[in-house]
C-alpha cells in the first residue's frame, strides 16, 4: 500500500469544491479530479466555478474516463450516493481508500458493503460554512474533518490519510470513538438542518428565535435517546458541544437542506427524520417532532 498521491472526488457541491480547491491549491491540480455521470459532466464542463469570488477550474472525468487513485472522497447528497458508487467503481483499487463526508451514520455502511468495509475510514466533516448556489461557492470557516477506524485492520490507511492531510493543508482530528463522533454530529444535522428548512432561517435566526430554537434542540434529545439504545452515550454534554459549535458558524449562513429549499430541490429529510422515525419504531421510543418535522417538509417538496 503506498502513499497517497492521486485523489478523486464524487460530488461537485459545496463540500466537495471545498476540499477539492483545498487539495488542488495545496498540491496541484494535477493531483485532484472530479468523476461524475456523462450528463453532469457535459454540464459542468460548460460552467465556471467561483470560490469565493475567485473563478476556479477543475478536471471533470466520466465514469468511463476515470482512472484508480490512491484516495475517493465520497461528497455526495445521501439521495445520490448509490449513483455515485457506480460512478466512482473505475477510481477504486486494491489500496484506494476511501472516505464519506455524506451527512448521516449510514453511508460509511454502505460504501464499504460495495468495496469492501477495510477500504472506507470513517469521517465526518463539521465545522464549515459552505454554501454552493448553482456555481457559485461561498465559505469562511473551513470547519475540519474528524477521522477514525474501527478496526485496527485500517490502521495503516489512517496513518496515510493523516500524513495526506497534513500535506493538503486540510485541518483534521483522529477521533478515538468516530462512532460516538458521527451519532454527534448526527444529532446536530437533524435539529438545524430540518429546522432551518421548516423556518426558513439563518443559523442566526434559528438561535434567536424561540420556537425554532426549542424544536431544534428536541428534535436533537430525539436522536440521543435513540443513541443510547443503539449503545451510543451521547448526553446533554454532547448537546451543548454541538450547540456552542454552531454558535462558531456564520450567523447569516445556512445549511445544506436550507438551501435545498431555496432552491426547491428535495432534501435529504429521509436520512435525517425518515430515518430517526424507523429507529424510534424499531427501539419503540416516541419521535413526535421529528415525525412533525418530516411531515411538514414533505409537504414543502410536494408544492414544488
Amino acid at each position: 500500500m503506498n502513499k497517497i498521491e492521486q485523489t478523486a472526488i464524487v460530488g461537485m457541491g459545496a463540500l466537495g469544491l471545498l476540499f477539492g480547491s483545498q487539495i488542488a491549491r495545496s498540491l496541484g491540480d494535477d493531483k485532484i479530479y472530479f468523476v461524475a455521470d456523462e450528463e453532469r459532466v457535459a454540464r459542468y464542463q460548460n460552467m465556471t466555478f467561483t470560490i469565493n469570488g475567485k473563478k476556479t477550474l477543475f478536471e471533470v472525468r466520466s465514469q468511463s474516463e476515470a482512472t484508480v487513485v490512491d484516495l475517493v472522497i465520497v461528497a455526495t447528497k445521501y439521495n445520490h450516493l448509490d449513483a455515485a458508487l457506480e460512478v466512482m467503481k473505475n477510481c477504486v483499487g486494491k489500496d484506494t481508500t476511501i472516505i464519506s463526508i455524506i451527512n448521516g451514520i449510514s453511508s460509511e455502511k454502505i460504501i464499504g458493503a460495495r468495496y469492501g468495509k477495510d477500504k472506507v475510514l470513517h469521517t465526518v466533516a463539521q465545522g464549515m460554512d459552505a454554501v454552493k448556489i448553482g456555481s457559485d461557492f461561498q465559505y469562511t470557516h473551513p470547519g475540519e474533518l474528524r477521522i477514525g477506524i474501527i478496526d485496527e485492520v485500517q490502521r495503516k490507511r489512517l496513518e496515510q490519510v493523516m500524513t495526506f492531510f497534513e500535506k493538503a493543508q486540510i485541518p483534521y482530528t483522529v477521533d478515538a470513538d468516530i462512532i460516538h463522533r458521527m451519532w454527534g454530529k448526527y444529532m446536530l444535522n437533524v435539529g438545524l438542518n430540518q429546522v432551518c428548512m421548516l423556518y426558513e432561517a439563518t443559523y442566526g435566526e434559528v438561535l434567536g428565535k424561540a420556537e425554532a430554537f426549542d424544536t431544534m434542540c428536541k428534535a436533537m434529545r430525539e436522536v440521543m435517546a435513540l443513541a443510547r439504545a443503539e449503545g451510543v452515550n451521547l448526553t446533554e454534554q454532547d448537546l451543548n458541544y454541538y450547540l456552542d459549535l454552531m454558535r462558531t458558524l456564520v450567523p447569516d449562513a445556512t445549511p445544506s437542506m436550507r438551501q435545498d429549499g431555496i432552491l426547491k430541490r428535495y432534501s435529504e429529510v429521509e436520512m435525517f427524520a425518515g430515518t430517526i422515525i424507523e429507529l424510534g419504531a424499531k427501539h419503540n421510543i416516541p419521535v413526535p417532532v421529528n415525525q412533525m418535522l418530516y411531515k411538514k417538509v414533505k409537504e414543502k417538496e410536494a408544492a414544488y
